[in-house]
């Protein structure tokens, strides 16, 4: 049983540095680098707790959100499908919705990977990376509870918010080397940007979680966000 290996605490790395052999249930775009930060990443003495406890736990609630939705989900069943205990899930997520967000959302985006000096190519990219993330399987499952859960928790969307910090600051640095350049209008505010890019993946996928985001999707909305951005 896995649970016999728990005994201390450490969080796993990003499922997205090749150097990692864990959990493949996400897929966040190749356009962003990671931050195999968590939500919740807990110090203490002693020694680091099993990377294997991790991967399962967050493997069996990505399987039980695709199965039975998040508002069926319960700790209690994610214990048992990852063959642990509730208190192991505990020492690690202080609730279902930190769990559910982690296992939804493994790594927090923190650069843009594409070349800089095209703004289109940059805007483009980031609208199929959020087009690849709100409609992977489990995302789709986990939105609509976890946006709830985080509307009514403050402390706890403070905390997710964070985990994206590093991708504003490059989203910053990007657009301000572009309005130097001449390439982007100077009145661009990059974290509406991001707003705008995000909401319309999000909305998209909230209002018809049924119909496919094709590649239609993103050409047509990278031209009426780049239309806005580009000088």
């Amino acid at each position: 049983m896995l649970e016999a290996a728990d005994v201390f605490d450490s969080r796993f790395g990003s499922h997205l540095n090749p150097s990692f052999v864990g959990p493949k249930y996400d897929t966040v775009g190749s356009v962003m680098k990671a931050d195999p930060s968590s939500v919740d990443k807990p110090s203490g003495a002693g020694r680091p707790r099993d990377p294997r406890i991790d991967a399962a736990i967050l493997r069996a609630t990505a399987d039980l959100l695709v199965e039975i939705g998040y508002s069926n989900l319960t700790m209690a069943a994610v214990a048992e499908r990852a063959a642990t205990t509730k208190t192991a899930l505990y020492r690690r997520w202080s609730s279902k919705a930190e769990l559910v967000h982690e296992a939804a959302f493994p790594a927090a985006p923190t650069a843009i990977e594409t070349p800089p000096g095209d703004i289109t190519a940059d805007i483009r990219a980031m609208i199929a990376a959020a087009r690849d993330v709100f409609t992977s399987p489990v995302v789709r499952a986990a939105l609509p509870g976890l946006i709830a859960d985080m509307a009514a928790d403050a402390e706890l969307n403070a905390k997710v918010m964070e985990r994206f910090s590093e991708l504003f600051i490059a989203v910053r640095m990007r657009l301000a080397d572009a309005v130097k350049r001449g390439k982007v209008q100077p009145d661009v505010d990059p974290d509406r940007l991001l707003e705008v890019i995000g909401g319309a993946a999000l909305l998209r996928v909230l209002l018809q979680p049924d119909e496919p985001l094709g590649e239609d999707w993103v050409e047509q909305t990278t031209a009426i966000v780049g239309h806005g951005v580009v000088a």
